[in-house]
């Protein structure tokens, strides 16, 4: 199955809820953890045991894997593992962009079937140009995976690129949705080639969403949006959405129960402002 057949069908089971995995120094101190390489590791496997047989979406951010260089990313590489072993899609949160063959390996490093660190999905930045991200495109199509393009982000400095009108009168951001959902045309029941578009936004245009790919929407929670802003943000692409929640849920934690209580809040709140 493609990623996006594969994440139509965990939404429709387990609900439109991704978690984020962002074992910031902060959080690990607030579940009493040392910020280091065995904290990490106690943190991670704790949100995977807890959600991963449960929500559609594991977002492991990996920056905060890598502050602790081999160690880390040897955590990185179980958590991945554990969380796709018990029935959840992950997305690697890396934001990889760049041209030719380093582009190349940057796919390899997440999309390959042979590396520790395969994943669902990868985010990626199209600012070098859309076309940059090509070897991405083939590698995920080859190996039934997805990418989310950053196009319209929450960061309020994003609009400044984002925003910008190029020579043919579309913005930036319009421009990678338009080149999305060229590369879902035909796709069923949902292509594998999304955005992140922000749930905090209040201006958004719902026909340049309408790319018949998923919209990881950062957002819900701490940066003030709510699952009823979804609707109002995104309207006839809300289905698509995939709301994006880190400290709201991590909060919560280490106790396993609390963690999953504070995701199926989440995951109700959705289906309410967003029915089936």
């Amino acid at each position: 199955m493609t990623f996006g057949a594969r994440l139509r069908q965990a939404m429709d089971d387990r609900g439109q809820l991704c978690v984020g995995i962002d074992p910031h120094a902060a959080l690990l101190s607030a579940w009493g953890l040392g910020d280091d390489a065995a904290g990490l590791e106690r943190f991670s496997r704790t949100v995977v045991e807890a959600l991963a047989d449960r929500v559609a979406v594991l977002k492991p951010q990996a920056a905060f894997f890598e502050r602790f260089g081999s160690r880390g990313v040897a955590v990185l590489e179980q958590s991945v593992a554990e969380a796709r072993a018990a029935g959840a899609l992950v997305v690697m949160d890396a934001k990889r962009g760049d041209i030719g063959s380093t582009m190349a390996a940057y796919s390899e490093a997440f999309l390959a079937e042979s590396s520790p660190l395969f994943s669902d999905a990868l985010t990626v930045s199209p600012y070098l140009g859309f076309g940059s991200l090509q070897p991405a495109v083939d590698l995920a199509r080859k190996n039934g995976c997805g990418l989310f393009a950053l196009a319209l982000t929450s960061n309020p400095e994003g609009a400044s690129v984002q925003r910008a009108v190029g020579a043919q009168g579309r913005t930036v951001a319009q421009s990678i949705l338009d080149q999305l959902a060229a590369e879902n045309a035909g796709a069923q029941p949902l292509g594998s080639f999304g955005a992140v578009v922000g749930a905090t936004l209040s201006d958004v245009d719902e026909a340049d969403l309408m790319i018949n790919g998923p919209l990881l929407a950062p957002g819900v929670g701490a940066q003030g949006a709510t699952m009823a802003d979804i609707p109002r943000v995104f309207g006839a692409a809300a289905r698509n959405v995939v709301p994006s929640v880190s400290r709201d849920v991590l909060k919560h934690g280490p106790s396993v129960q609390a963690l999953r209580d504070a995701a199926e809040r989440f995951v109700e709140e959705i289906r309410a402002a967003v029915p089936a």
